[in-house]
């Protein structure tokens, strides 16, 4: 059973990911589709900002302007929706806006820990077919490091209002959102409701952004 820690690693991974594209990417920038330009665009935004030692030293900074790259390029709703499944349906109005935004919390400074800490990635996209019409695609890369075995990445992406966003990324066959689906449905289970898991990840939330966590 996979548990918060290996979902949380993920999202480090999927972090590292987007924040190593090199020189010979951006050159080619111009010959990739839509969806592909818009996970280009968010790794060269965070690339460049990465580059001011002294930014990085202030993580609530970090986590501001992360959230503000990422999230327009991001379905938190159909995430958050994925992600508890069945209890999406069961839960109140307010439980799933506070589960939304705490997720989304989780995220992003799951994504910003690592954009401080890590570089020296880079990204090769796979050749995509991508009919006109096409509202759903999955954009399927090559993570590369120095040394070390390519990492077979994918992003699940739909199209909302003419803008391409990410919903879910596969790494090595393994689905994020079915991997905290799993998580949050074996805590749910435990705890009894979701108030209270939502209650404890608002805690840790808060904890980590205050310095006192992870």
């Amino acid at each position: 059973m996979r548990n918060q820690t290996q979902c949380t690693a993920r999202w480090i991974l999927f972090s590292l990911i987007l924040l190593g594209l090199t020189p010979a990417a951006t050159a080619i920038a111009e010959n990739l589709l839509p969806p592909q330009q818009a996970i280009h665009n968010v790794s060269s935004q965070l690339q460049q900002k990465m580059k001011d030692k002294s930014f990085t030293r202030n993580f609530a900074h970090v986590v501001q302007f992360v959230d503000g790259v990422i999230d327009p390029h991001t379905d938190f709703n159909q995430i958050a929706q994925l992600v508890l499944g069945r209890h999406w349906r069961t839960a109140t109005p307010q439980e799933q806006q506070r589960f939304k935004q705490e997720f989304k919390t989780l995220l992003v400074r799951t994504y910003s820990r690592a954009f401080v800490e890590y570089t020296d990635w880079s990204m090769r996209f796979r050749p995509l077919q991508m009919p006109n019409a096409a509202t759903r695609i999955i954009v399927r890369t090559d993570i590369l490091q120095p040394g070390r075995q390519a990492v077979d990445v994918s992003y699940r992406m739909l199209l909302q209002r003419g803008e391409w966003k990410v919903y879910d990324i596969i790494i090595e066959g393994v689905s994020l959102v079915t991997n905290y689906r799993t998580t949050f449905n074996d805590q749910i289970q435990k705890k009894g409701a979701l108030s209270i898991v939502i209650d404890e990840l608002a805690q840790r939330n808060a904890e980590a952004l205050s310095g006192q966590g992870s």
